[in-house]
């Protein structure tokens, strides 16, 4: 019972360290001179939520609503809502943009970071030009 829950520390640690090597890693491409550097990380992000959407979308199966259950040892499916797959395109529509969301939100956070880290370097190259013109 103990090493379950030392196990759960040390993976939380590992998770931790992950996170912080990849905000490392996307501030570090940010500050390059090529633009393209610090769109890598969110790129791939965003390639991984479209590899899920698309393997959601492609294993869905739209159908009726159904329940199944042993009843005295025998398995029984019983139909809940719907008889066809007209009423199950909406849910699978929420889930799959659910998924598409929840999956981007890594996405979001690493173009923030490569935003801010951005238009500092920007402001920082404005201030360089100007004192070099100052001092022409």
């Amino acid at each position: 019972m103990a090493t379950t829950a030392i196990d759960g520390v040390l993976f939380l640690v590992f998770l931790f360290a992950i996170f912080v090597g990849t905000v490392v890693l996307q501030i570090y491409l940010s500050r390059k001179d090529s633009k393209w550097l610090g769109l890598l990380l969110p790129l791939i992000t965003f390639g991984f939520s479209l590899i899920a959407v698309i393997g959601m979308a492609a294993y869905v199966e739209i159908g009726p609503l159904t329940m199944s259950q042993f009843i005295d040892g025998e398995l029984v499916t019983t139909i809940i809502s719907g008889s066809g797959s007209r009423e199950a395109i909406p849910g699978a529509i929420a889930g799959v943009f659910y998924t598409f969301l929840l999956m981007n939100i890594p996405t979001a956070i690493l173009l923030v970071i490569y935003r801010a880290t951005r238009s500092k370097r920007n402001r920082l190259r404005e201030v360089e030009k100007m004192s070099l013109q100052d001092l022409e």
